[in-house]
């Protein structure tokens, strides 16, 4: 499985009512969350094993390759930046000063606003439950389901894992290699 990035924008000076290039880009595709409070969200980032980064997209990519894969941005010029460096496998939290937007891996796009008031925490777990960021038992946050594409992703995701281990299993009691030999992945 490639490697789940997570990259937070913490914006306090962005106004979603404004305008721009990348923030109407933003807007278009992530899920809008109006009632977003992030106080505190930066500290619980950084607890996480987030690694502060410039507003700078390569100074991004290079940050979520590491070790834990999230990087934390801070203001609102690093919102082109930060979508210029999401690929497939990342996820974007951007939280400004009246709300947050999440997009990327396993948002659903087409959520629009969520009308749902969420906190730091929330923010927080939604991120490590997505990125498999590490938590301790002082988060108290819950995840926001309703911005998912399929709140079962993670149920889904160790299922397909499962099936994948028995599919290995049942070649190496045949001790044949077929299925790697024909595609010279051994």
């Amino acid at each position: 499985m490639a490697e789940k990035k997570v990259l937070l924008v913490l914006a306090e000076d962005m106004d979603w009512n404004g305008s721009g290039e990348a923030l109407e880009q933003l807007k278009k595709k992530a899920a809008l969350l109006p009632r977003a409070e992030s106080a505190g969200l930066a500290d619980l980032a950084r607890k996480m094993g987030g690694v502060e980064v410039p507003a700078d997209a390569e100074a991004m990519k290079a940050a979520m390759s590491g070790e834990n894969g999230l990087a934390v941005a801070h203001g609102a010029a690093a919102l082109a930046p930060a979508l210029e460096a999401a690929d497939r496998r990342t996820l974007l939290l951007v939280a400004a000063g009246n709300g947050a937007a999440l997009y990327g891996m396993a948002i659903n796009a087409k959520a629009g606003s969520v009308d749902r008031a969420v906190n730091a925490q929330d923010l927080a777990v939604t991120m490590a439950a997505i990125g498999d960021l590490p938590l301790d038992e002082t988060y108290t946050g819950g995840i926001i389901y309703q911005v998912l594409k399929n709140p079962n992703f993670k149920r889904d995701e160790i299922k397909k894992l499962q099936e994948a281990i028995l599919r290995m299993e049942s070649v190496l009691e045949r001790n044949s290699r077929e299925p790697w030999e024909k595609h010279d992945c051994a």
